[in-house]
């Protein structure tokens, strides 16, 4: 377009604009019928009618398609829906204006256009068309102008609203918040920035240390459902074996996705299985894919602990969107990761006759075998974080045919995990010194693939907008030994295993259909579906080698005869007997209804019936929310709903056996057991009372408000209670003669330990949840952005069954109180938070600050307990913007190298114990690193 025809453009659009109406403000509901079309045309129709300019960029805008809009809301409403998935951004929105962009890296010096009543090119574009995009106005910020303001769709269908609008708590978490916390994963960043969320350094031993796990508000991992793009996530194939924290659950896990394709993050903390299904009983986190079609990014990040320089990690994220054709794009991203080994044991004492517990060989005939002299006093080498590998590919895409939209997305993970074990000493008895002289160490690595893959399609017909889609995810944990043995064997005994492996599937088919209608002065969404899933799980024996009970016996240096434990060392396979699958399918409608009658009152409404065909049955389930805005700066929500969650396959079908200390009673030791996790169907897991699992089921109350008394600023406090009937827990670890008599009765080994899955206890979750934000500008130097988050949250168990008449016919307890204090106790009741960004020109400087509230382990014997005080944790990280390409930033966290409280029931025989690894902050001490970035 020329410079003449720009004007002339301008000169008619200005006459029309004197002869419209006034505009609408961005916050009256305004009709809106706009088909799935060119973004052109549909920012044109737009404007006609809500009578609102739009600021865009012309020829960016070219090519891209706009989503259907339908039915009465706001325009900020409106045109957030309408540029769902086409990389279009808000960048300023008043009474008059929408100004929006594509991302400031993609912007090179484009023409601006306006919509408004159907003409384009008013003054404004010729004042603008040789401005970047990037120059466009925009609130106070770094990035968002407000977050109150940000478009959310998760807790609601059809119709997106704002954060500070929805009826229920929300939190969204940008990508560049994600990447400023300067953690290699989504699980740990989200520990940062989310106070109701809480994930332990390490949950407990074995594939406990693997998986990434949190829970919020108190509960499980498997209580929060995890989405993409608002489509349900597979679970991981591992569980949470032999911990201490989230003891059996099976959760989805987080770092199998690339941290490179998350565009945003939206955490819903209220109750919404109505809504989405089983395991949205604490609430739903949605992972909202990166849409781009241009442009991308890539960063490397390099750091490690400042104490003994280790734990160094290494990850590289890059992304990239480009156009598909003419009406649709691709983005395609990638992440890896490498962690090393840190460590925080010490050196054990010097062996002597009064100490022998300090010796690493066995004494001979009363005298110190002269190797104690020179042996390397730090027996413990994993009292840490284990050292990892991971690459995660991904994709998100879609295409515009018109009438119907297709899309799809997917991942692919692989990450390698080493678990090393507890150091066999070479007086051990499995130790045999024709192969392990000097002892040794066990080796478990754990080889993990990942994928999720789903292709759906959506449109619009009479009136309904349908979304019909289809997705298959998949976890396969192939496990694998080395510096092993099966001692129980002999000398012959191999020395690696393949232990076997876990296999864990789901195949997800829905049909969502949602529709506005005009009632009265107000809009009504209604929306329902259909859902299919089937899930199974699979456990795959390992070699026989790894599992055999051996007779093997022999004498040692002192002439005592001894008898090592069967099966190999950290790596007691999967038998044949633990082998075996399981599948189930389940079948789910729902209705979810919202009404607006005016601006300032929203009503919505949810019912789910499910059915299972195995033991979990049918469900029927609902939810009721509201809220008022008493003035235009206060206004009140609140839910009430009912959950469940159906126990998991795994739950039902794993066992394995594997090492764990525990302190028994008597003991002044921790003492390692062989521990076996009996499946609820086996014999012997009945003869210790066992009984088949059912559902969880939960009710929700939740009540809160919004405060926005001024321009950027937003406070929301919530309190909730949540009851969860017939909790899923792990038993506590059934051990001594009694048991192993029962074991032995029903062939199994006699030196193993037993536990085993069960409906337990009933429990209930009080806390409040307050966040705030407020951005402001330090005269024209700089601008501030602050986020404030605080929570506080209870567990108690309300009830506890009965124990079975199998265990007290032998005198011992299902649910002991360690167990119980792992649910109430092991994580901190309160968790508060402020951060801070500072940006001032091309530098910023982003502070946290995160107090986590004291822990208490408890133990069977009073006199055993320990307590953990509150502690604070500080992250920085400062940025220097080089140029529009490149960005240099330098960070750490746990700034001023905090430790747990010392105090821990220690093993002076391995020089570990004294940290509480539970703790969320970690017990490695501070964190440094640097990170590049790249924007192109």
């Amino acid at each position: 377009m020329t410079r003449n025809s720009l004007r002339m453009a301008g000169c008619v659009a200005a006459a029309v604009v004197v002869a419209s109406a006034v505009p609408a403000t961005a916050a009256e509901p305004v009709k809106f019928r706009i088909p799935a079309q060119s973004m052109q045309t549909a920012l044109t129709l737009f404007a006609k009618q809500s009578g609102v300019q739009v600021l865009f960029p012309y020829d960016q805008v070219a090519g891209l398609q706009a989503q259907a809009v339908t039915g009465k809301m706001t325009p900020d409403a409106a045109v957030s829906r309408l540029i769902l998935g086409s990389g279009l951004k808000v960048r300023m929105s008043n009474s008059s204006v929408i100004a929006l962009a594509l991302p400031a890296r993609t912007s090179h010096n484009r023409p601006v256009q306006v919509a408004n009543l159907g003409v384009t090119g008013l003054p404004f574009a010729i004042q603008a068309a040789s401005t970047p995009v990037a120059a466009l106005p925009q609130a106070s910020g770094e990035e968002d102008s407000d977050a109150g303001s940000a478009i959310v769709v998760t807790g609601s269908r059809g119709l997106p609203r704002t954060v500070a609008d929805s009826p229920t708590p929300i939190d969204v978490i940008s990508a560049t918040e994600l990447t400023k916390t300067g953690k290699p994963g989504l699980l740990s960043a989200l520990n940062t920035l989310v106070p109701s969320f809480n994930v332990p350094a390490r949950a407990g031993g074995g594939t406990s240390t693997v998986i990434s796990t949190g829970g919020l508000r108190g509960l499980n991992p498997d209580q929060t459902l995890i989405l993409v793009n608002g489509k349900r996530r597979h679970k991981t194939s591992l569980i949470n074996a032999v911990s201490s924290l989230y003891n059996g659950s099976v959760p989805v896990d987080l770092d199998m996705i690339p941290t490179s394709a998350v565009d945003h993050i939206e955490v819903l903390r209220d109750g919404a299985a109505a809504q989405y299904g089983s395991d949205a009983i604490a609430g739903v986190i949605n992972i909202i894919l990166k849409d781009d079609s241009h442009g991308g990014s890539a960063s490397f990040t390099a750091g490690q602990n400042m104490d003994r320089s280790d734990g160094e990690t290494f990850v590289a994220d890059a992304s990239i969107g480009t156009k598909l054709g003419e009406d649709g794009f691709a983005d395609f991203f990638v992440s890896a990761k490498k962690q090393s080994v840190s460590n925080r044991a010490i050196e054990i004492g010097d062996c002597s006759i009064t100490a022998r517990a300090n010796c690493i060989y066995t004494p001979i005939n009363g005298q110190i075998d002269p190797r104690d002299y020179t042996a390397d006093r730090l027996v413990t080498k994993n009292y840490g974080n284990f050292p990892a590998e991971a690459i995660n590919l991904g994709y998100n895409a879609s295409y515009n045919l018109g009438t119907t939209e297709l899309y799809s997305f997917g991942t692919f993970g692989q990450r390698d995990s080493t678990l090393d074990y507890t150091f066999r000493r070479p007086s051990a008895p499995e130790s045999l010194p024709e192969v392990y002289p000097n002892g040794f160490r066990p080796r478990r690595n754990i080889r993990e693939q990942d994928l999720e893959f789903l292709v759906g399609a959506k449109g619009e017909v009479a009136g309904w907008n349908w979304d019909l889609s289809s997705g298959y995810g998949k976890n396969r944990s192939r496990q694998l030994a080395s510096n092993t043995i099966n001692s129980s064997l002999g000398p012959t005994s191999p020395t690696e295993f393949y232990i076997g492996s876990l296999i864990s599937t789901e195949w997800n088919t829905s049909l969502d259909l949602t529709r506005a209608y005009e009632l009265g002065s107000g809009n009504l969404q209604v929306s329902a579906g259909l859902q299919h899933r089937r899930e199974t799980y699979e456990v795959v024996q390992g070699d026989e080698a790894s599992s055999a009970l051996g007779t093997y016996s022999y004498v040692n240096a002192n002439g005592v005869r001894v008898t090592p434990e069967t099966g190999g060392q950290a790596a007691n396979g999967f038998t044949d007997e633990d082998a075996g699958k399981l599948a189930r399918n389940n079948i789910a409608g729902y209705v979810d209804v919202a009404y607006d009658p005016t601006r300032d009152i929203t009503v919505g409404g949810a019912v789910r019936f499910e059915h299972f065909d195995d033991s979990s049955g049918d469900t029927l389930i609902a939810k009721l929310n509201g809220r008022y805005a008493v003035t235009p700066w206060l206004s009140l929500r609140g839910a009430v709903s009912t959950g469940f969650r159906a126990p998991g396959l795994a739950q039902q079908i794993y066992a394995t056996t594997t090492g764990q200390f525990r302190i028994l009673p008597g003991s002044a030791e921790q003492v390692r057991l062989q521990i076996k996790t009996l499946p609820v169907a086996s014999a012997a897991a009945i003869a210790l009372g066992a009984e088949p699992l059912t559902p969880e089921k939960s009710t929700n109350f939740s009540a809160g408000f919004v405060l926005t008394p001024f321009r950027n600023f937003t406070l929301s406090v919530d309190a909730y209670q949540i009851k969860v009937k017939d909790r899923i827990a792990i038993t506590s670890t059934l051990t001594g003669n009694a048991v192993s008599a029962i074991l032995v009765a029903n062939g199994l080994s006699p030196y193993i330990s037993a536990q085993y899955y069960t409906n337990a206890i009933d429990t209930r979750t009080r806390g409040i949840d307050v966040v705030a934000t407020y951005n402001h500008d330090i005269g024209s130097f700089a601008k501030v952005n602050w986020n404030i988050g605080y929570n506080y949250n209870k567990n108690i168990i309300t009830d506890i069954i009965d124990n079975p008449s199998e265990l007290n016919a032998i005198n011992f307890g299902l649910f002991d109180r360690v167990s119980q204090a792992n649910l109430t106790e092991n994580l901190p009741k309160t968790k508060f938070y402020i951060g801070n960004v500072i940006t001032a020109g091309d530098f910023s400087l982003n502070t946290r600050v995160i107090r986590y509230g004291k822990v208490a382990s408890l133990q069977n014997e009073v006199a055993r307990d320990r307590f953990f005080g509150a502690k604070w944790m500080t992250d920085a990280e400062l940025t220097w913007k080089v140029n529009n390409t490149l960005g240099v930033s330098v960070g750490a966290n746990n700034l001023f190298n905090v430790y747990p409280d010392a105090n821990g029931i220690a093993s002076t025989a391995n020089g570990s114990g004294f940290y509480p690894t539970t703790i969320p902050y970690g017990f490695t001490g501070g964190y440094y690193y640097g990170r590049i970035t790249l924007n192109y």
